[in-house]
Parts: C-alpha cells; structure tokens; sequence
C-alpha cells in the first residue's frame, strides 16, 4: 500500500508526525519514505510494506498529511503503475526534464580517447542546441587487455568542457561504488560545471550490492541498461532495486538481446518493448540503437542501419537516446565500427526530431 502526502508537508510538522506515528505502529507493516523533488513541488511517499490486506485503506486516507492512498502490487512497488496510480512518470535533473512523454538524445563518445574528441563532439553538440551527451569513462570489457577507459583521470577535462559548452547532464557508466565518490569529488572541485547521469551497463544489472549502492545517493539519476541474457521482468527487477533504496529517479535503457538471432546486428533489437515498459512502470524509456546493431553502414536508401533502428525506438515512443558518436571512429579505443560521423549529426538528431513529432501525431489518433 502507498499512502501519498499532501504536497510540500513539511516533515517537521505535526500532521506528518501524527501520520508517521500511525503508520509506524501498524502491525507486520514497515515503512519507508520517499521524498520526490518536482519541478514544482515537493512529493512524499510512504511506502507500507507486508501485510497490508487487511489495512483499511480509508482510515489511513483519513490521517492529516495523507491526500491518497494506493493499493500497490507486488512487482516493481515503488516503479511499478499501478491501478489507480497518478503519480508523476519523470524528473527534472539539472535543468534538463525526463518523464515519459518528452525526449532527450544523448549522443557521444562511448569512450573518452582524447580531450580533442571530448572538445570536437561537445561543440558541435553545443551548436544544434543538445544539452545532453554520453561520454565513457570507466569501460567494462569482455577481454581483460582491452582498454578499460581512462577512469578519473579524465573527468576534469570531460566536465569541464562541457561546462564550457553549456552541456548538462552527461551519462556515464560506473563499475564500481567508488566511482561515485570519484565523479561526486571532481565536479565538486570544479564547481559543478555539468551534471552526471549514473550509467548501469548490461553486464551490471544483477550486480545488486552496486545497485543498491546507486539507489542510496540521490543527487544522480541513474540510467539502467537491460541485462543482455535476462528477462524483461528480472531486468525492470533491477531497477526496482535502485528505487527501494530511495533513488527513484531512473530511465530504463533497452540495448538488444544477446543471441544468435539477431546477426547480422550485434544484438537482436528490442525496441517493441518501449511501450510495454512505459505501460508496467512510471520509468521514461531510453533505447540504445548503437550496441543494438553494432555498425554504422547503411541500408540502399541510404539511411544508417542505426537510425532505422532508432526510428523504431521513437516513433514507439522512446524518451531517450544513447547513441555512438565519434569525430574520428577509426581510432576510437572502444566501438569505433559503430559509431557515427560528426558529418552524420545534423541529419540524425532531424531524424530523431521528426520521428517523436510522428510518434505524437500517432498518439492523438487513440486518445478519446
């Protein structure tokens, strides 16, 4: 069961007090407290967890903080929609929104090679008015003498030309808990120039002692890649892990399956599953279209493979996009066969723009 605080209780107050008493003492239920900073107001959300059937659901709608309250089920309790759920389905991180219906594009360097590329994809970001990149610094790999990304060494340079570049959210894969504390410590030293979108990749998504650590800190959202060889409900799993332990702010990141059915991609694209996520969950929606299928060569009519699958993605309602970029992809240290040319990014972010304006379109033809 979730009960739903009037907006902006304070927490100091007598009726959240009184509410908290209450719920506290109800027995076989425990309780947990969410807080949701919106654009406009600030949510909180009270989570009663156990044996909540018996519990009658207007008495405790009838406590003095309480607006509503929501019977939940058991899969993804705090992501999940449910019934007669009304809740918000974004975030507004750093000046940049997420929710379900808008979209953002993230597109970059898979990994960070050189402060020159850093400097040559920023700026052109900058000029077609992006405010969002993917810049790769620790690079989780299957052969172990692969390179493994620069790691913190170049973050300074990475944050700081975004900064300069007026670039404010970056997305960034971690491995480790420690590399939080190593993004947290550099932007602080450099004034916050830019913000930072914590990256679960695919081989991380059943990693649960990393992902409850993510899900403690709340000054990063987090983007959480689907698990390659899992199923959809294990994977969306996974993200309820980062929201029960107090960071709701998560995008779901559908990459492609691992299989064999897939060649001649890299993975079998999933990207039919976006309205099906949107539907199970209030989570917005991201699809990554360059490790689904793995090259930037182009179909006869003379659109990249990659942007065929992105159109897929986005016109099925996607709200977000990672997708490979590189000034030079020949030597790129990670991916180099899959990203795209700098020449490339005028005509794909059009791409991008005029699929979500369909895909609006689209939705208009079923609205009541």
């Amino acid at each position: 069961m979730l009960a739903i605080l009037h907006p902006d209780t304070p927490l100091d107050s007598d009726a959240y007090r009184h509410t908290l008493q209450f719920l506290e003492n109800l027995p076989g239920v425990s309780v947990r407290v969410h807080e949701i900073q919106g654009a406009q107001q600030k949510l909180t959300e009270v989570y009663l967890l156990g044996d909540t059937k018996s519990l009658d659901k207007d008495e405790i709608a009838a406590l003095p903080a309480v607006e509503r309250v929501i019977r939940i089920s058991d899969d993804y309790r705090i992501l999940g929609r449910h019934r007669d759920d009304r809740r918000q389905t974004g975030f507004t991180y750093n000046g940049v929104h997420f929710d379900q219906d808008n979209l953002n594009v993230f597109a970059g360097l898979c990994a960070v090679d050189t402060p020159e590329h850093v400097e040559i994809m920023m700026r052109a970001l900058a000029e077609h008015h992006q405010p969002c990149t993917r810049m790769g610094a620790y690079k989780p790999r299957t052969n172990p003498y692969s390179f493994q990304g620069h790691g913190k060494g170049c973050l300074p340079y990475v944050f700081e030309t975004a900064g300069k570049h007026g670039i404010r959210v970056i997305a960034m894969e971690i491995t480790h808990e420690s590399h939080i504390e190593e993004i947290d410590e550099c932007l602080e030293k450099l004034g916050r120039p830019t913000g930072v979108m914590l990256q679960v990749g695919t081989r991380n998504t059943q990693n649960f002692e990393l992902l409850k650590a993510i899900g403690r800190q709340k000054d990063y959202p987090v983007l959480l890649k689907r698990g390659f060889g899992i199923t959809l409900n294990e994977s969306l799993n996974a993200a309820e892990y980062l929201a029960s332990e107090g960071n709701a702010n998560v995008i779901f990141c559908l990459r492609g399956m691992k299989t064999e059915a897939g060649q001649p991609h890299r993975n079998m694209v999933d990207f039919a599953h976006v309205p099906t996520v949107k539907r199970l969950t209030r989570m917005p929606v991201c699809i990554d279209p360059s490790h689904s299928v793995g090259t930037r060569e182009r179909a006869p009519d003379g659109i990249p493979e990659v942007m065929h699958a992105t159109a897929q993605g986005v016109i099925a309602g996607a709200n977000m996009v990672l997708v490979d970029f590189h000034p030079k992809p020949e030597k790129a240290l990670v991916d180099g066969p899959q990203a795209l040319v700098m020449d490339e990014l005028p005509a794909y972010l059009e791409d991008v723009a005029q699929c979500h304006e369909l895909w609006k379109k689209r939705r208009t033809l079923y609205q009541a």
